[in-house]
């Protein structure tokens, strides 16, 4: 009693949140395990992700009622695993360094199939969704995400290579994450691919 409420914004911990702990994940990324397992990773990023929500949804949707599209977007928001956690699981229970390694590199980036699965249920709410729709949608928030990964990347890159101090240096590596995420978040592209892009 007499003590104020504080109310913790769902943006504010996301934005503040995620971009670092996934940029500090992405930028530990080896790009020679991210080349050799590459199919695997496209098979769990898109494969059991969508495989996952589909699963989820239905089961929501027959035990609880609630509309199928909202059903979906609740199965996108579940289906894919976290990659601080995964990281975290694998190491602490000795798995091989393969599966460790294909674990981190996929929950780096399942994020734009969940997106635009999330997308697509809470626009299927209102409106009639195709799979045209749902395709293109995929396509702009990995494409899109990817691009704006890379051109953050270069302008980083750039931009380090004119400092000479290390506390300007340190200062500028402290906020690469936002550079990649606001403005893919701001296209509709997926920010999280994008940040990761940047960091591996």
């Amino acid at each position: 009693p007499g003590v104020p409420a504080i109310t913790i914004d769902r943006e504010v911990v996301l934005l503040g949140l995620l971009p670092p702990l996934l940029y500090a994940s992405a930028i530990r990324t080896s790009l020679i395990d991210l080349r050799a397992n590459r199919q695997g990773i496209a098979l769990l990023s898109v494969g059991l992700v969508l495989f996952s929500a589909g699963g989820v949804g239905l089961v929501v949707w027959q035990l609880l009622g609630v509309p199928l599209p909202l059903a979906l977007a609740f199965g996108g928001i579940v289906a894919p695993p976290d990659a601080v956690a995964a990281t975290a699981v694998a190491k602490g229970i000795g798995l091989p360094h393969r599966v460790v390694s294909l674990l981190e590199v996929e929950s780096l980036f399942n994020d734009a199939t969940a997106l635009v699965i999330v997308r697509m249920g809470i626009v299927g709410l209102g409106a009639t969704v195709t799979v045209a729709d749902a395709g293109l949608q995929f396509a702009w928030a990995s494409v899109g995400g990817v691009a704006i990964g890379l051109a953050a990347m270069w302008l980083i890159r750039r931009v380090r290579g004119l400092i000479r101090t290390t506390v300007n240096d340190t200062a500028i590596s402290f906020i690469c994450p936002w550079v990649a995420y606001l403005p893919a978040e701001a296209a509709h592209a997926s920010g999280v691919l994008a940040m990761v892009t940047a960091g591996v």
